[in-house]
């Protein structure tokens, strides 16, 4: 049986997207287009790419692993204290292990839980599962669709799903529909289709991304989300909020500063990345 066949069915908001579509381009304008952003996220892709390649994974040491976790907004303040702990060798290990086989998408679901189980099961530990989630999305960016809790959180009920649903009063309404790989492709696909009649059809899976990112951007400059507020404090237009989601503004360029906290509270500064713009 094709695998599609079981996907979800997602009542998308047409309407919804043109908006946020219009509004992307708009907001991009400014600061030299989309294009940017999309030059943003394929030098993203091609940084995880390179060090998360099976014949480089095993060289990862702690200021590449903190790199990495710089482009992840969810993660690179609480990641910190955990590998105080539990080392870069468990780190590696754990990375390793996600991505191996990864190429069979069946097994996703299954990878990324047995990742997730490898953490506390308490004490504020939900960001694993964006650092699983963006791995495999940027290591493999046309296998993977982005998983992350800010495009669909079940449990929470949040996400960009939520934002672009079709139907009447839906911030009072449970979407009852599964946070596994399924999901997020059968999103991918009509976000993929959706962009095809705007006329996008080169660097795909990053502008699906980018759309995402300007729905959930959009919300969280109206209201914020409990488990990003940390990271979202000035008042900035949406396309600034978009750029932090992806996790582009997690390098300084000309300092190598990142954002990352480790558990001393010291700044990580990176050695051996070029700049995003």
């Amino acid at each position: 049986m094709d695998r599609r066949s079981a996907r979800p069915v997602l009542h998308l908001s047409g309407p919804k997207l043109a908006q946020s579509f219009e509004a992307l381009v708009a907001g991009c304008e400014k600061d030299g287009g989309v294009e940017r952003y999309v030059k943003g996220l394929r030098f993203k892709s091609d940084v995880f790419r390179d060090m998360l390649a099976p014949e480089r994974i095993t060289a990862l040491d702690e200021d590449g692993f903190l790199g990495l976790c710089a482009f992840m907004a969810s993660v690179r303040r609480r990641v910190g204290a955990w590998l105080e702990d539990a080392g870069v060798e468990r780190a590696r290990g754990l990375l390793a292990e996600l991505l191996v086989g990864a190429e069979d998408t069946t097994t996703a679901d299954a990878r990324v839980a047995r990742f997730a189980q490898a953490f506390p099961a308490e004490g504020g530990y939900r960001w694993v599962r964006d650092l699983a989630a963006e791995a495999l999305h940027y290591a493999l960016p046309d296998r993977y669709p982005l998983m992350a809790r800010w495009v669909w959180d079940r449990q929470a009920n949040t996400g960009v799903l939520r934002e672009i649903w079709w139907g009447e009063d839906v911030d009072r309404t449970t979407i009852d529909v599964p946070d596994g790989f399924d999901t997020f492709a059968q999103l991918r696909q009509e976000l993929t289709g959706f962009l095809a009649t705007n006329g996008v059809f080169r660097e795909v899976p990053f502008y699906v991304d980018l759309l995402c990112a300007r729905v959930y951007a959009d919300y969280i400059a109206e209201q914020g989300e409990t488990y990003l507020r940390a990271d979202f404090t000035a008042e900035r237009d949406a396309i600034w909020y978009a750029w932090r989601i992806l996790g582009l503004d997690g390098v300084d360029p000309d300092t190598g500063r990142t954002r990352v906290k480790r558990a001393d509270g010291r700044p990580h500064v990176l050695k051996g990345v070029g700049p995003v713009h």
